[in-house]
């Protein structure tokens, strides 16, 4: 059985100018795919609503101003999400991943089934709780299992399986007015699969860096006190790290929320776009951008990771100031397509750069702390976007006041260290902080 797992990696599954710089193992290559598919799921899940909001908003009676509200209330999943995978630092990725996947099947079919907003609101905060522990889990395990030379690749290839997921539900929402149920048939088609990777992931194995971290763990007097002596010792070891990650995390999820998360409601109800002529958009926009990240993802592994994050941070903060800032026609198509690239990419960079530079011990935990930071300020401000909103009487001028944020999470990114290219053991002793000299 190891045998077979030593055997090269073929990744067949990408064009081969998409393929990683290095070689792999299959064991890599089979733990990407089994981990790396929450990603697609993610993207899915997220593109539903803002694809399907003006059909839900019309059954579930939801006004305008709260359509970003909304979004906001599904995030509290989030506080519940963090001590969740904070868990992994102490039993393990694995086992996280294997009730998260399937938490996440049952919830996604149930909201199909909502028969009032609140009802729809409280399911897909359950969704989200456990699509959240994924998202956060996914880029610990990338970047434990791939080598140095390629965890820019692999971030970028993370950031194109959010593009396919996206994709996937655009082709779905294609077809909403012919679904039995509209926008309900949206939600039961994406648990299907989530059934599927359930029983698949059953293959998973456990990181070998955390196998070697784990035998530390039996000397902790329980996993509950285990957990929090790692978040004080992190505290301990890493303030000035933690601090500047979070809030690189935090100001990019503020400034572009919102701008992400309503573009395609921005494109039907602002721009006047039918739902199959966003599908349109958003097949080739997708077949673009898919490419563009894993290229995008390569090349941050040549420059480094802080000057291409700054990089696509300022292509998303030009490409969505222009399609909210008044952009028509293919000029707005061609911004919504590089601002979705910009985002999307940034995100899987920024979190790839948490769990790279710390050390295994605390690398999930610094994951969900990163994450809660980002959709904690997404969700403040979503909740704005309702006020700037009933300000202006508009959206695009709303978007363009809480995208100002952007640049400040830019400038603090030189003071993080640079981790392309170097072994995660490197980058965390030299980042250690309370080290003496």
């Amino acid at each position: 059985m190891n045998n077979a797992l030593d055997r090269p990696a073929r990744f067949r599954w990408l064009p081969p100018g998409l393929r990683p710089p290095v070689p792999m193992q299959f064991r890599q290559e089979q733990v990407f795919l089994l981990v790396g598919i929450a990603a697609l799921f993610a993207g899915y899940d997220v593109s539903v609503y803002g694809l399907a909001v003006p059909k839900i908003q019309a059954a579930l009676h939801i006004p305008e101003d709260q359509v970003g509200l909304t979004i906001t209330y599904f995030r509290l999943a989030t506080l519940v999400a963090m001590p969740m995978v904070a868990m992994a630092d102490v039993v393990g990725r694995r086992r996280v991943l294997l009730v998260t996947i399937f938490g996440q099947a049952i919830a996604t079919l149930a909201t199909a089934f909502a028969q009032n907003y609140s009802q729809f609101v409280w399911l897909q905060i359950a969704t989200r709780f456990f699509g959240y522990c994924e998202e956060m889990l996914i880029w610990v395990v990338i970047a434990e299992e791939v080598s140095a030379a390629a965890r820019g690749w692999a971030n970028g290839t993370l950031s194109a399986m959010y593009y396919v997921g996206t994709g996937i539900a655009s082709l779905v929402y294609a077809g909403v007015t012919i679904l039995p149920g509209g926008w309900r048939a949206i939600y039961v088609v994406g648990s299907i699969p989530l059934f599927f990777v359930a029983f698949l992931r059953r293959r998973l194995p456990e990181t070998a860096r955390f196998e070697v971290r784990e035998s530390e763990l039996h000397r902790l007097t329980s996993r509950a006190s285990g957990g929090l002596d790692l978040l004080r010792h992190l505290l301990r070891d890493y303030p000035r790290r933690l601090f500047l990650i979070l809030a690189v995390a935090g100001i990019f999820g503020f400034a572009t929320a919102p701008a992400f998360f309503l573009s395609a409601m921005y494109l039907q109800t602002g721009l006047g776009y039918a739902s199959w002529q966003t599908t349109l958009l958003l097949i080739p926009g997708g077949f673009a951008g898919l490419g563009l990240s894993i290229l995008t993802g390569r090349l941050s592994d040549r420059i480094g990771r802080r000057h291409t994050i700054a990089m696509t941070g300022l292509i998303g903060l030009l490409a969505f100031g222009s399609f909210y800032g008044g952009a028509q026609g293919a000029v707005a198509a061609v911004a919504w397509v590089l601002g979705s690239y910009a985002y999307f990419s940034t995100d899987a960079l920024i979190s790839g750069f948490a769990t790279e530079i710390v050390p295994t011990a605390y690398r999930a935990t610094v994951s969900g702390l990163r994450y809660g930071a980002e959709i904690g300020a997404g969700a403040v401000s979503l909740a704005l976007e309702g006020l700037l909103y009933d300000r202006f009487g508009a959206h695009g001028p709303a978007m363009l006041v809480l995208l100002a944020a952007l640049p400040l999470a830019l400038i603090l990114l030189p003071l993080l260290p640079e981790p392309a290219g170097r072994a995660l053991e490197e980058i965390s002793d030299a980042a250690n902080e309370s080290a003496p000299a």
